[in-house]
């Protein structure tokens, strides 16, 4: 079989997925599933074909972190989550410290600087009364660390059964920075792709917290605030810094593929130069899951401009914990939506959005 004939036939492939893909998604399923709330495909289908029509929100159309609102010349961002991880207690954090840097996470990738949050607790009959302080207690530790106040709340409690101890509802205010212009339709082919860190790190954790699978490796969540990464990026990059995700549900592969189809570009990564630490690797490998799908809690990806992608990447490995930030890619123009993977063994092939819940709860 000639080269031609091969590129011939990949070109093909590719027109039909991305004439698939292409298509906005409907929402059909008659039941929900944790696949919904996996960040994967079924995730989308429940944004764009259900939520999004019914709200008519142009921020849902794009999976934006936190919406934009302007009071009085002021332009804030506003975002809401909710934590339901189990375990409770993981290596590395907990629930009431995630519920924070979650948060605030959101709205830093929307370019704002975090100023307060909103927090609402569900509690089960008979949780420990130890357990609801300690929680406590990491949540005013980690809104220090982040610089947030807590602001208002809400406390309810349900019957024995009915919740895993506790679940945190937040919402998030932040004061947008003028340096930030940060949208999915300001990607540009050229631009290259940074990770803060080593990927996967998060929801490996929690994954072997729980003692389900008899691995044992000593790898922690990597749950953090990210607003002094972003501060960094906008000081460094400015205006060539387009778009800023925080690799959460369904990992790096998810955020790539939600802005490539927001944007309607490519996205090209090389695969040998994604950071993994060598336990999370394993534990993949052991398990049959790509680490690019895997959660993080404290890692971002950036978009930046070719001219300043250095200097960029330098801003980030000169943080605490960001040594092994790196470039693992490029915005491309065709085929549009899609991102592929330059493997280890020089062939292609296609990331497509996570599908299932491989690490269901892992925030």
């Amino acid at each position: 079989m000639t080269p031609e004939t091969v590129s011939s036939r990949e070109s093909r492939i590719l027109e039909i997925i991305e004439t698939a893909r292409a298509k906005r998604a409907k929402f059909r399923d008659s039941h929900i599933t944790m696949s919904h709330g996996a960040g994967g495909k079924a995730t989308t289908s429940l944004i764009e074909g259900l939520f999004a029509p019914a709200f008519e929100s142009a921020a849902l159309d794009q999976l934006a972190d936190a919406g934009a609102v302007s009071v009085d010349g002021l332009d804030l961002a506003l975002t809401t989550d909710s934590f339901v991880v189990k375990p409770l207690h993981f290596p590395g954090g907990s629930i009431g410290e995630l519920a924070v840097n979650g948060t605030v996470n959101d709205l830093a990738m929307a370019g704002a600087r975090p100023l307060a949050l909103t927090l609402s607790l569900v509690l089960e009959e008979g949780l420990a009364a130890q357990t609801l302080q300690e929680e406590v207690q990491a949540i005013a530790r980690a809104a220090r660390d982040a610089g947030v106040q807590i602001v208002a709340g809400d406390t309810k409690v349900v019957e024995r059964g009915h919740a895993d101890g506790i679940y945190i509802c937040t919402s998030g205010l932040g004061l947008r920075d003028p340096r930030a212009s940060l949208a999915p339709d300001r990607l540009r082919p050229g631009d290259r792709i940074l990770v803060s860190g080593s990927i996967g790190e998060h929801g490996t954790a929690i994954m072997l917290a729980r003692g389900e699978l008899g691995l044992d490796a000593d790898i922690e969540s990597d749950t953090r605030s990210l607003w002094p990464l972003v501060d960094s990026l906008l000081a460094h990059a400015g205006p060539a810094l387009s778009c800023l995700r925080d690799a959460t549900r369904g990992g790096v592969a998810s955020v790539l593929n939600e802005l490539a189809r927001a944007s309607g570009v490519a996205m090209v990564v090389r695969e040998a130069d994604v950071p993994v630490a060598p336990a999370v690797a394993g534990a993949a490998e052991i398990l049959g899951i790509d680490p690019m799908y895997v959660a993080n809690e404290g890692k971002l990806v950036a978009f930046v401009a070719p001219d300043h992608a250095e200097q960029a990447l330098a801003a980030l490995r000169a943080m605490p914990g960001c040594e092994a930030a790196a470039e693992i890619g490029e915005v491309k123009s065709d085929p549009p939506g899609m991102v592929l993977v330059e493997t280890g063994f020089g062939g292609r092939r296609v990331m497509d959005q996570l599908v299932g819940d491989p690490l269901p709860r892992i925030c």
